[in-house]
């Protein structure tokens, strides 16, 4: 294959192999599985290519200039080779934080510098994986750190506005776990306060992430689908039962989320009806209806308290539908080539003939990359650029106002309740 810009191009090879040689001989694998690895698929993230193994396998094979020039992109950039890399302190280490910790670890863009835990033992479980990073029972030693660019919150729900905002206040990029905050008066208040400081804010609402998600969204936008006719979620499980937070605002914020990234409009209405089946608990079970300004309709069904696991959707369009079925360990996203037909007589609406299609069904290959590490990339690149990032502020905003506007509707019996600006006039139903 013909290689652009040569002698740019084997001067710049000549370093990703030498550090690859050199990494090799001192057998320390962190670049090999850290940076190479993850440099190697970095162009491909948003793409169908087809793994970042036949990626890195590529490079090695000198299966092109595109390739090489991307890797070797990155190598330059990276720390090893003099770049700068956002440096990050994480904050909780129960459920979630063990897996930002490892990502931040192994992502070439990212430095774990420090983790902070209000236990002991679970601080010692850092130090026994990664002996380099720091570790402290007090969050106020991440804030004074001045190592520290960034900081990623993994923490109950209720303390998600004080210690965000403080990182803010400190001068400390911020990424926190879903749902951003507990009210959409919070969440503004971190997005104002993120835009006055020209900090990046970002919200871990992972699913967006996904390599099936992404390749939704991106079929949506193709037009393949036609218009969007509904979204219809099940997400059930037994357990994990939370004390903050009710059902909706644990599992349904993930549907929330992925509503907001791929279809056209946001909901200007909500009703939600649930119930809690322990004393003095919160929801466990709830029904979530959206309404749009568009002939558009969205349903969410959740629950603590199903025997088995589903993780179901489906995208209904005018041409062609999706099943994204989470649990497959592969296909896990499907297109059927099915809808119906309306052939309209003139002289009544009696008359009309309604045909039905039934075509092929294909699965379209995804991106196999972890969620969370997509998404640190683009944590990381966003702080580097200044860029808004998908699941910025705004997208968490607009997230918490649906959470917020399903629990007063729950509290009301399923009520509806309009997320429409005041004096705004709706044309979905609205009372």
């Amino acid at each position: 294959m013909e290689h652009r810009g040569s002698a740019h191009l084997r001067s710049r090879t000549k370093i990703f192999r030498a550090v690859v040689a050199k990494e090799e001989s001192l057998e320390v694998d962190l670049l090999s599985l850290q940076v190479l690895w993850h440099l190697a698929r970095k162009r491909f993230i948003a793409s169908d290519y087809v793994s970042p193994a036949a990626e890195f396998a590529a490079i090695y094979r000198g299966a092109g200039a595109d390739i090489c020039m991307e890797v070797t992109d990155r190598c330059t950039k990276c720390a090893v080779l003099g770049g700068s890399v956002i440096n990050v302190g994480v904050l909780g280490y129960g459920y979630w934080g063990p897996n930002l910790v490892r990502n931040i670890f192994e992502v070439a863009e990212t430095q774990l510098v420090a983790v902070s835990d209000m236990r002991r033992d679970r601080l010692e479980q850092v130090k026994l994986r990664y002996p380099s990073v720091e570790v402290s029972t007090d969050f106020r030693d991440l804030l004074n750190n001045p190592k520290i660019d960034a900081i990623a919150i993994a923490t109950p729900v209720h303390t998600h506005y004080d210690l965000a905002m403080q990182a803010l206040q400190h001068g400390k990029h911020v990424m926190v776990e879903k749902p951003m905050a507990s009210s959409s008066e919070e969440a503004i208040r971190l997005i104002d306060e993120a835009d006055r400081r020209n900090l990046t804010l970002m919200v871990d609402h992972t699913f967006v992430y996904t390599g099936a998600v992404r390749k939704i969204k991106a079929i949506a936008e193709s037009k393949m689908l036609g218009d969007i006719l509904y979204y219809d979620s099940t997400r059930i499980n037994l357990g994990l039962f939370q004390r903050d937070v009710d059902v909706i605002w644990d599992l349904a914020v993930h549907d929330l989320a992925i509503m907001d990234n791929i279809l056209p409009s946001a909901p200007c209405a909500v009703a939600a009806t649930g119930i809690n089946h322990l004393f003095g608990g919160t929801e466990n079970l709830a029904y979530i209806t959206m309404f749009f300004e568009e002939n558009l309709i969205a349903h969410v069904n959740v629950n603590w308290l199903s025997p088995v696991k589903v993780r179901r959707t489906l995208l209904g369009g005018s041409k062609q539908m999706i099943v994204y079925d989470d649990m497959e360990p592969s296909e896990k996203v499907k297109i059927y080539d099915k809808g119906i037909t309306v052939n309209q007589s003139s002289d009544s609406l009696y008359k009309a003939l309604v045909g039905y299609r039934s075509g092929d069904m294909f699965a379209p290959q995804l991106d196999v990359s972890e969620a969370l590490k997509v998404e640190i990339q683009h944590f990381a690149e966003c702080i580097q650029t200044g860029a808004e990032p998908i699941t910025g502020g705004q997208a968490g905003l607009r997230v918490v106002r649906i959470l917020e506007s399903a629990s007063l509707s729950m509290k009301q019996r399923g009520k509806l309740v309009h997320l429409a600006p005041e004096g705004h006039a709706l044309s979905c139903g609205a009372a």
